[in-house]
């Protein structure tokens, strides 16, 4: 019996500590589904506060395009706008860390002089409070193997820390230096602030602790020396802080430099690092702060050429959308959808050169319109260019893997955009321009050596049918399609990224070809005679089209040409 009740109570102590235990990994499911809910909640709301962010960066450079007598508050209106992208991604950094999402990918370069340059983006903020700001690197160059994305925001946050605990004619120091066997670099930041209480100096790392903000009359979201710490942690790093209340505060932080310090999946041999261009993600503020003006761009296409190129711009935020529209205009045709799916029904609809999309958006993301686009044999040439809140080395992988021919980070100059535009169809054009020299013959030749079998099929075919319709006027790009077996939108685009025209450009160029070499090989023809033969109905219209072709009247081709004989 009394066996009996100790296995009752036995099992009874059984089902409460599974029913224990069960409860305690439930609550932890909880936590953790809570806090991947949290990680998509803030990734989602700092892609929507980029955005307005972008619309607000776009009108003040628009602005002052035009009024050059304020262009000092133009520089505080995109300093102040780069530092609020600064507070959202690092909250970005910081869900992704909460996650487990945070990686690294380290390339080779000289860390001397990267943290330098780095450190003298954050100048400004230095000079605006009146503090001394000095950087000392010894050795003055060292490469070594460092994540600069991850780099640069341990810079920042370091050297901003510093900034918000010391008073005004202050004194700021980064020394770098590296260890005895020069496999770790060491930072170190140093201010003659007000230093760190040993209440506070325990809580130093927590997130969101709430520091001493107040007392310093200063700003802080509590995540910047925790997101820190992490980013320190990844690189298999180390980080000390050294503080004395009313004397300063010191922040040392080493990091392995050598290659074999870091995982093959860490280390990224293609990319080498540039010093020579903006470390920061504080947009173009060197160039802002220093008054120089925004570089010409190249010379612009006007919409009412009949070659000028079309560009489809996908974006969910109408505002911007629109903003985006009515700056590319004067530039190019623009049309536009607002997800994914309005841009597919777009591309089907119209003669499409180039695509701006944004990443996020309902129905039809851009990562999957670009899959879609790039896997359809009809408009994998198509060229893309994406627009994401995201900033990671990884996003921008992930946006060239799945085939998108450009990234660009929210917030964003349109001068940039065009800039990466304008180098997308000038590519196209020099291949036109080589087209158009060439001769038909040279033109076949060129395209068996480089391009593949299909491509060779596709061009010898449309060459083909323009010649079987020669002296027929009425052979538009709707027939010239149907004969190709394509759409007319597949025939577009494989015509414009095979020779860098249109359709109707490359029936024109293909008919002033036929009438050069008519002209060779038949003196004794008139201009009217070739025009009708090669399927024009008004000389006048084959002579302007002409000129267009070869840059001289047919009249006078001819006549360089019976002179040679």
């Amino acid at each position: 019996m009394n066996l009996t009740i100790i296995l009752i109570l036995a099992g009874l102590l059984l089902l409460v500590a599974l029913f224990l235990i069960g409860r305690l990994l439930y609550q932890r499911s909880v936590r953790i589904r809570n806090r991947l809910q949290m990680s998509y909640v803030f990734t989602n709301i700092t892609h929507e506060l980029l955005t307005p962010l972008t619309i607000i960066a776009a009108s003040v450079e628009r602005l002052r395009n035009h009024d050059l007598e304020n262009k000092r508050d133009y520089d505080l209106m995109e300093l102040n706008i780069a530092r609020v992208v600064r507070l959202l991604q690092q909250i970005l950094e910081t869900s992704k860390s909460q996650s487990g999402e945070l990686k690294l990918r380290v390339s080779n370069g000289d860390v001397m002089e990267y943290i330098r340059e780095t450190a003298l983006c954050i100048e400004p903020l230095m000079s605006k409070k009146g503090l001394e700001f000095t950087v000392h690197c010894h050795p003055e160059s060292m490469m070594g193997w460092i994540d600069t994305d991850k780099l640069d925001k341990i810079i920042f946050n370091l050297l901003s820390n510093a900034v918000k605990y010391t008073g005004e004619h202050g004194k700021v120091v980064l020394e770098v230096s590296t260890s005895p066997r020069y496999d770790r670099v060491i930072i170190r930041v140093s201010d003659n602030g007000s230093g760190i209480s040993p209440e506070n100096m325990k809580q130093l790392f927590t997130r969101f602790h709430d520091g001493e903000y107040r007392k310093n009359q200063t700003f802080g979201t509590g995540i910047g020396l925790s997101l820190t710490r992490d980013l320190v942690y990844l690189h298999g790093g180390t980080i000390q802080c050294q503080s004395y209340e009313g004397q300063g505060t010191t922040f040392i932080v080493e990091l392995p430099i050598k290659k074999n310090a870091f995982s093959a999946s860490q280390i990224d041999e293609s990319h080498q690092i540039q010093i020579n261009r903006p470390h920061s993600n504080i947009i173009d503020l060197a160039t802002s702060l220093s008054g120089l003006e925004v570089e010409d761009l190249p010379e612009e296409v006007m919409p009412e050429d009949e070659d000028a190129y079309t560009l489809l711009v996908v974006e969910d935020n109408v505002e911007l959308l629109m903003l985006m529209k009515q700056l590319l205009q004067p530039h190019y045709h623009v049309l536009t959808a607002s997800n994914g799916k309005e841009a597919l029904d777009a591309v089907h609809a119209h003669d499409v050169d180039l695509i701006v999309s944004d990443v996020m958006m309902p129905e039809m993301d851009g990562y999957e319109l670009t899959k879609v686009l790039k896997q359809s044999p009809d408009y994998s040439y198509l060229p893309i260019i994406l627009l994401t809140a995201k900033n990671q080395e990884e996003d921008k992988e992930e946006s060239l893997l799945i085939g998108a021919d450009d990234h660009i980070s929210k917030p964003f100059r349109m001068n940039d955009l065009r800039l990466r535009i304008d180098n997308i169809i000038a590519n196209r054009r020099r291949i036109r321009q080589i087209f158009q020299e060439r001769s038909t013959e040279e033109n076949i030749e060129e395209i068996k050596a480089t391009a593949s079998t299909e491509d060779n099929e596709f061009i010898q075919r449309a060459i083909q049918c323009l010649e079987e319709h020669l002296d027929d006027s009425d052979y538009d790009r709707d027939a010239f399609a149907r004969d190709m077996g394509a759409s007319a939108s597949t025939l577009y685009n494989k015509l414009r990224a095979m020779t860098g025209m249109n359709v109707s450009g490359f029936i024109r160029n293909y008919r002033i070809k036929v009438a050069c070499r008519m002209a060779k090989e038949q003196h004794g023809l008139r201009v009217s005679d070739i025009a009708y033969r090669v399927g024009f109905k008004d000389p006048k219209y084959f002579a302007t089209s002409f000129k267009k072709e070869t840059g001289m009247q047919p009249s006078e081709y001819f006549e360089q040409v019976r002179a040679k004989g």
